[in-house]
């Protein structure tokens, strides 16, 4: 069985969560300059077996798309091309960044840790990907 590995696409960072081989755990990997996404990807993916994309499907309240889908679906084409034998899931990620946050409150991180979005993305990523192994 191989890894699910999860992204949470945004504009400057993405947030990546992977699970474990048995895919019972979900766990931040790491948060990537969406810039340099693609290159980790080829080196994660060639390293580890990964046998699932989850991409975060940002939404707004009223369920229609937000502004950054597009950029999304770019990413997606260009990831196709890269991986074509790679499945590839969307998964809402309504709240999920809300979520990271009380998380990280939780957790009892003082303010000036809060502040780290980089964080933020990766706990998002992990939420999703908890969500998805949750509902499977």
């Amino acid at each position: 069985m191989g890894r699910i590995l999860a992204l949470d696409y945004g504009s400057k960072r993405t947030g990546v969560a992977i699970t474990d081989e048995l895919q019972l755990i979900a766990s931040g990997l790491t948060t990537v300059a969406t810039s340099e996404l693609m290159d980790f990807l080829k080196k994660y993916i060639a390293s580890e077996k990964v046998e699932l994309i989850l991409v975060g499907e940002p939404k707004q309240k009223d369920g229609t798309h937000s502004d950054i889908e597009e950029e999304i679906k770019k990413f997606l084409i260009k990831f196709s091309k890269n991986f074509p034998n790679l499945e590839v899931k969307r998964v809402d990620e309504r709240y999920s960044s809300k979520m990271a946050f009380q998380t990280m409150i939780d957790s009892g991180l003082k303010k000036k840790q809060r502040r780290n979005k980089a964080l933020i993305d990766e706990i998002s990523a992990t939420i999703i990907l908890q969500e998805y192994l949750y509902n499977k």
